[in-house]
This record gives structure tokens, C-alpha cells and sequence, in this order.
């Protein structure tokens, strides 16, 4: 996914006031929509620099998809109660599908990469993903792979 400076982000770094340390710095800077999060994260790795790191600069406003849509139902922190049913229309989530995808691509990645190897190809196809509905369809391997309760905070920004 790539992403931009929201107004709020650019005026932090100008100012040097808001959240970010100084490694977060240096990576928000490379943010400027040509570069994907991908990239971003491969040319700050060995500043520490996480996706989790990335998903503070969202989660603050910070940072948003190119698009131009917000990131909604970003969690950061895992959930109780969620429903598993795959199958949720628009009209019980009340977000577009292409909200949808940008809200559970971070978390597919950050899940699938924590697999390491074992995971390596299934993070590929995560990130060849465009689309929800392309999302969606590696939904149950990653369950296989990170198990129902890791899977509940893809779920819910998936489906819900």
C-alpha cells in the first residue's frame, strides 16, 4: 500500500511536535506516495522501524492511503467477541469494501510476515493482493496460519 503525509503529518514534522520519535522520523519522511509501506519498512529495517510503526503514524493521522480514504477500523490491539461468520455485506459493516481492504491489509501483512519463512509465500500473495475481494479469498489460509485467535483482528476488519 502506499501512503502519503496527511496536512496534520506534514505541519508535526515541520514543527517537530506530535508523537514520533526519531526513528519514526525518518521513516514518516519517506512516506511521500511513490514508495509503498513495503519499501519503506525494507529501507528503514535496520532503524528498528516495524509495521507497527506504521500503524502509530496511521492510528495518530498522520498517514493516510493514497487514495485518500481514511483507515478505518484499524486495531491495534486484538478483540474478544468476534463474530465468525466471513460473509458481512456493506450494508451491516457500513464501510466500502475498498475501506475494508485498507483498514485488514496492514494487519495481513504484519500477520503473515510474523510467520517468517514459514509464511514467506503467503505474505507475497497478501501483497499482491489489490483488492478486498482478493483479500478476502487468502482470509482462511491465513487463519490456518496464525490460528483463530491472531485471525480475530483480520476478521473484524475484514468483515465487520
Amino acid at each position: 500500500m502506499v501512503l502519503v503525509k496527511t496536512q496534520a503529518g506534514q505541519e508535526s514534522l515541520k514543527d517537530r511536535q506530535g508523537g514520533l520519535t526519531s526513528r519514526q522520523r525518518t521513516a514518516f519522511i519517506l512516506f511521500d506516495g511513490k514508495r509503498t509501506t513495503r519499501d519503506v519498512l525494507a529501507a528503514t529495517a535496520g532503524m528498528g522501524i516495524t509495521q507497527e510503526d506504521v500503524q502509530t503514524m496511521l492510528a495518530q493521522g498522520l498517514l493516510e492511503p493514497i487514495t485518500g480514504l481514511a483507515v478505518t477500523g484499524l486495531s491495534l490491539a486484538g478483540g474478544d467477541g468476534i463474530s465468525s461468520s466471513l460473509e458481512l455485506s456493506d450494508e451491516v459493516s457500513g464501510r466500502s469494501d475498498t475501506e475494508r481492504y485498507q483498514a485488514a491489509y496492514l494487519i495481513a501483512t504484519e500477520l503473515t510476515a510474523g510467520l517468517g519463512l514459514r509464511g514467506f509465500r503467503l505474505n507475497l500473495a497478501v501483497e499482491g493482493a489489490g483488492s478486498f475481494d482478493d483479500l478476502a479469498a487468502l482470509a482462511p489460509k491465513i487463519r490456518d496460519a496464525v490460528g483463530d485467535a491472531k485471525f480475530a483482528r483480520l476478521e473484524k476488519a475484514l468483515f465487520s
